[in-house]
């Protein structure tokens, strides 16, 4: 949601297996008894058809409690689709591309990547608050929120319109919204790129825009059905799939690119890491890049049919602003 994009939805705790077992992981880790069988001979785990196993050195990165435990605590607000969502309607289970991503990650590391449910304006004061070890929830990697937390960043995505089915409104370019209402997930760097585009639209002297700002993306995105907001600001993977899925996509549309979204480059989105978590930051960079390296990160982001997000080095940190 990321700052860099979105506006469209983001606490239920996940059981041990759930995170783990779903449609898209077609094998499970059993928990071994202690660290050292842990870091000896984990089962594999299988994302998306592709068999993922741990490397001890990587293991032995983490730190000593994670690595005891087996676990590392993850906040993440659902639903963000196709980031984070439930499983089917009623169901407990987080899928998504950073499921999918941490789980792999997980996998590498020997230990289990434990999703839970979170609101994303909680989740880093959660994270400082040593609720959670880490946040993978679209999140985009922002000064101020390093400050927060260390990110290891894992894809660059912008931000897209979503807007009704044949774009009833025209919003074709930014300054489109100029004078309209326009809906947001609070919290995100996507309202943060919205204050600058107020400042875009008074240059140009046309009317501000009505920035109404939800809990989570779902609300915004009732707010552009019911005709309270003519679009709904968000990540443009986001707004894609919404647009693609919702209704067998017959109620929205995205709208994307530079014209339309303003001067903005993709950001990058990362997993927040607790400053407090001595190892954790390098083990998770480390672990992601092998992924990268071997060619397993690339096959997750293609079954996910996302593949232009894909980046080639984890980075640390690495925030445009």
């Amino acid at each position: 949601m990321p700052a860099n994009h979105s506006t469209v939805l983001r606490s239920v705790a996940i059981a041990a297996t759930a995170a783990l077992c779903g449609p898209l992981l077609a094998a499970c880790t059993s928990t071994p008894k202690d660290a050292s069988d842990k870091a000896a001979a984990p089962a594999a785990v299988t994302v998306q058809g592709i068999a993922i196993s741990s490397r001890p050195d990587l293991a032995a990165m983490l730190p000593a409690d994670i690595r005891k435990a087996g676990v590392v605590r993850v906040a993440t607000d659902v639903p963000y689709p196709p980031f984070e969502m439930y499983e089917s309607e009623g169901s407990k289970t987080i899928v998504g591309i950073d499921v999918d991503l941490g789980t792999a990650v997980g996998a590498r590391l020997g230990v289990r990547f434990d999703f839970q449910a979170q609101k994303f304006d909680g989740i880093l004061p959660a994270v400082q608050a040593g609720k959670f070890d880490a946040v993978m929830s679209a999140m985009t990697d922002k000064k101020e929120r390093e400050k927060a937390v260390d990110f290891v960043d894992y894809i660059n995505a912008g931000p897209g319109w979503l807007v009704g089915k044949g774009n009833p409104e025209k919003i074709k370019v930014v300054t489109d919204v100029c004078g309209r209402s326009v809906s947001v997930q609070s919290g995100t760097n996507h309202q943060k790129i919205l204050e600058q585009r107020q400042e875009l639209c008074r240059s140009m002297g046309l009317p501000p825009i009505t920035v109404l700002a939800f809990p989570k993306d779902s609300e915004a995105q009732l707010a552009l059905r019911s005709g309270k907001v003519v679009a709904d600001f968000l990540d443009e993977v986001t707004a894609v799939y919404v647009a693609d899925t919702a209704e067998s996509g017959s109620v929205f549309e995205a709208v994307t690119g530079k014209e339309a979204v303003g001067e903005t480059s993709a950001s990058p989105i990362g997993i927040g890491v607790s400053k407090s978590a001595a190892g954790l930051k390098e083990a998770v960079q480390a672990a992601l890049q092998s992924l990268m390296d071997d060619g397993t990160y690339g096959k997750i982001l293609a079954a996910r049919h996302v593949p232009g997000i894909a980046i080639p080095k984890a980075t640390v940190n690495g925030a445009l602003d």
